[in-house]
């Protein structure tokens, strides 16, 4: 009965991290290029069909925790998931950080990381802004925001419209709430917050409350975009309308599988490299697979995919396929 509980409570946490259930829409999508959304039924129908992957742990560096001397020009280090530490020449960001060992509102339950974050917490520098790209699990960990609000007062954090409540709820301040193409500026970098194609949701009933989206950070020396976490739109050719081609582009990859159940939510390999060349994107930086277990596809295909239709298509060189913990030169 125990493990049949447990199994259940999975269950539930993982509606919140992939399938949108019913509840009053508030925020809506700017495009629907994906047919029909598929239903609860065909969720539990997945769910129950007892096709998963093995749980395999990917390669990590520790490059960053061991170099006494941190990088003086700008650079990347993949932390997992959609968790990046970014310097841009200017400031220190830090995106969707999550250091916590599950993705879920429970410590005991939900689904739980194949490898450990790439960067050891306590190694962090001065985190100037924390940006957060919407409200799921995988995204918004509260327990990691809350640590590092109580080591640095002064980080600034981004959220989309609607969430600050739940950062201010536990205690957190310091917090921005922005709408697609709002802008801020800190220091020298202008941050935009942009359209992407995804939803909501913490609990069964607060399907869209919260907005979505990517960031977009401009230094005169930089322009990078973080996408968060999405399926694909034609957003991606409005950013590069309004805002320019980013310098780099970090692009989520994984969670795809099956089609039918993700379309709507989250890139596949061929939609992740369309993404870069939508945005004409000098270069671009896989992310958000091989850290958590949420959908189908074994944990090294995407990957495995985004390289070999590179190949075929003849561009080899415009995505890097990280390391966690590995250092990233962004010059």
């Amino acid at each position: 009965i125990h493990i049949l509980n447990f199994k259940f409570l999975h269950l539930v946490i993982l509606v919140f991290l992939v399938f949108p259930v019913s509840s009053e829409e508030i925020f809506f999508n700017n495009h629907n290029i994906h047919g029909e959304d598929s239903t609860f039924k065909d969720f539990i129908k997945w769910q129950l069909s007892g096709n998963k992957p093995d749980r395999f742990s990917i390669e990590i560096s520790d490059e960053f925790n061991l170099l006494l001397n941190k990088p003086k020009t700008p650079y990347a280090v993949w932390v997992g998931h959609s968790n990046f530490l970014i310097n841009n020449n200017d400031i220190n960001i830090l995106t969707d950080p999550i250091f916590s060992k599950r993705a879920s509102p429970i410590s005991f339950a939900g689904p739980k990381r194949l490898i450990p974050p790439g960067i050891n917490f306590n190694l962090l520098p001065d985190i100037d802004v924390v940006t957060v790209s919407h409200a799921h699990y995988d995204h918004m960990d509260i327990p990691t925001l809350k640590r590092l609000y109580e080591i640095n007062e002064n980080t600034l954090f981004l959220v989309p419209m609607n969430s600050a409540k739940l950062l201010l709820s536990a205690g957190i301040k310091n917090v921005v709430e922005m709408n697609w193409w709002d802008t801020i500026s800190l220091s020298d970098t202008l941050i935009t917050f942009v359209p992407v194609h995804h939803w909501s949701s913490r609990t069964p009933f607060d399907k869209n409350e919260t907005l979505w989206g990517g960031w977009w950070f401009e230094h005169s020396s930089l322009k990078l975009v973080h996408l968060g976490d999405t399926g694909y739109t034609y957003d991606f050719l409005t950013i590069n309308k309004e805002l320019g081609s980013p310098d780099f582009a970090f692009i989520p990859i994984g969670a795809y599988e099956p089609r039918s159940i993700m379309k709507d939510s989250h890139l596949n390999p061929d939609e992740a490299i369309q993404t870069a060349l939508d945005l004409n994107a000098t270069h671009a930086i896989g992310m958000h697979w091989g850290t958590f277990m949420l959908t189908d596809e074994p944990v090294q295909e995407p990957p495995a995919l985004v390289k070999n239709r590179l190949k075929e298509l003849d561009l080899e060189g415009l995505f890097t396929i990280p390391i966690p913990g590995k250092i990233i030169s962004l010059e």
